[in-house]
């Protein structure tokens, strides 16, 4: 199985692409990579989403550690965190490492 690095599990990496696998969270994290920290009502707005659906799925994505919450008096708000992309670049990175290891193998294997 590909690790990234010692600090970087399957299970991280598994948990970051699980976040992003629903369309709705995509769309959310979407429109908080534009770098501005943004309202849950901001962030319903235009859609058919409540506040609360808004909310549970903020949830999930800031225990991937893809968003984080900022509290403004009694209201959180939302900014995107570039770490968790950068991390799922690492994995997806050592997994085509691995993948272009294999293929120089057989490739190898196959020229002898």
């Amino acid at each position: 199985m590909p690790q990234v690095d010692a600090g970087t599990s399957d299970r991280d990496a598994a948990a970051l692409f699980s976040a992003l696998g629903d369309p709705t969270r995509l769309s959310l994290l979407t429109s908080l990579s534009d770098g501005r920290i943004s309202s849950i009502s901001s962030l319903s707005g235009g859609t058919e989403l409540t506040r609360q659906a808004v909310t549970k799925h903020l949830i999930v994505l800031e225990k991937a550690g893809l968003v984080e919450s900022i509290k403004v008096g009694r209201e959180s708000h939302y900014s995107f965190r570039r770490d968790g992309i950068d991390i799922m670049r690492g994995y997806l990175d050592g997994v085509s490492r691995q993948w272009d290891d294999a293929l120089e193998r057989l490739r190898a294997f196959v020229e002898r």
